[in-house]
């Protein structure tokens, strides 16, 4: 994803969830999609979809049953 995209969802993600802990970082060798993390721990990964001329976004999180 370009550094623009990066810094949009970066801030998105930061207000809608209000948590400045958040950050959106680059994927090496990947262009569609980007990681998630909350501090230093990563949380999913959000991929980018354009179909028919729109654009959106799509964050998928894995949820370990161990975790539960």
């Amino acid at each position: 994803m370009k550094p623009e995209e990066l810094r949009k969802l970066d801030a998105y993600f930061k207000r809608t969830f209000k948590n400045p802990g958040l950050e959106v970082k680059a994927r090496p060798r990947k262009d569609d999609s980007c990681e998630l993390y909350l501090n230093d721990e990563f949380l999913g990964l959000i991929y980018k979809d354009e179909e028919e001329g729109e654009l959106s976004y799509n964050f998928s999180m894995a949820i370990l049953d161990m975790d539960l």
